[in-house]
């Protein structure tokens, strides 16, 4: 195959999956999404903030669970990928079968989950506390798994019962032992970096993760893991339940195109310098460094 004719496999609303034989080459573009549609912005230097930003989480959390991070050197891929555009953005990985379920976790009750337990106390299905204010912080962290829908679809919440169903579906026998090794994993992943991340002055409200199976059929975690776009981080500083909070995600961007449902899905220039800022801020309060 020569360097021209390398097409992504796979476009996601954000990710281009390529094919490398053994492995794949993830990159992580500037497109930005909101409630499942692709904005006609791109969103400056946010795929590097996000790749380097899983870089860092996936060498913090491999004690609990291996991931497929193999590398983000583009000198270690193909020649296709040493351009510029590729450098800061790529990532190397580990081929995996992606098992069909978004893992979700919250740790504070905040957009759906809240207007959820103001219906009828509960969030997807789960029985809370009386009396919780919005933004406020969970007794304990809850499990709350979606489906992974395709490309234009919307995710749908799914019970811990049904995701055995669905992996039973797939993997006969080992429906149940897999979908344990989920919520576990999604749990012990959640706080450990929640901890952290308060330490550093973010509090990650909410979050979602992705597992494939390698060729043991070893449960490993993929995709991204705890960016902006998968996870809503709140300042510590200022945070107080009973109101929305700021956040340093693109739930910023979905206040605005909610503030503003004639713009057609096209931010101002403000809006995406602020969104960039937000982002570069979230990395260096979390890892320490300086980003670029």
């Amino acid at each position: 195959m020569s360097i021209q004719e390398l097409k992504p496999v796979k476009e996601g609303k954000v990710r281009e999956v390529y094919d490398n034989g053994d492995s794949m080459v993830i990159v992580a573009t500037d497109r930005i999404s909101a409630f499942d549609v692709i904005l006609k912005n791109e969103i400056t230097q946010k795929g590097a903030i996000l790749t380097q930003m899983s870089k860092f989480w996936f060498e913090f959390t491999k004690d609990i669970v291996p991931n497929h991070m193999i590398s983000t050197d583009v000198t270690q891929m193909p020649e296709f990928f040493h351009k510029e555009k590729f450098d800061g953005n790529s990532m190397k990985c580990k081929k995996l079968r992606m098992l069909p379920v978004e893992c979700i976790v919250r740790g504070y009750i905040t957009g759906s989950g809240w207007e959820s337990y103001q219906k009828d106390g509960t969030v997807c299905g789960i029985k809370l506390p009386e009396g919780l204010q919005e933004s406020e912080q969970l007794p304990e962290p809850i499990y709350t798994p979606t489906t992974k829908a395709d490309l234009g679809l919307h995710d749908e919440h799914i019970t811990f019962e049904d995701t055995v169903e669905i992996l039973e579906k797939l993997h006969p026998g080992k429906g149940a032992e897999y979908a344990e090794i989920l919520k576990d994993c999604t749990i012990k992943l959640y706080k450990k970096c929640a901890e952290y991340a308060r330490n550093r002055g973010i509090i990650i409200a909410d979050t979602k993760f992705e597992f494939g199976l390698n060729e043991n059929g070893e449960v490993v975690l993929g995709d991204e893991m705890l960016t902006p776009d998968s996870s809503r981080f709140w300042p510590v500083e200022g945070y107080a339940p009973g109101k929305s909070q700021p956040s340093f995600d693109k739930q910023f961007v979905r206040d605005w195109l909610k503030e503003n449902p004639e713009s057609g899905y096209l931010l101002p220039e403000e809006v995406v310098e602020k969104t960039v800022d937000k982002y570069k801020e979230a990395y260096e309060l979390l890892t320490g460094e300086k980003f670029g």
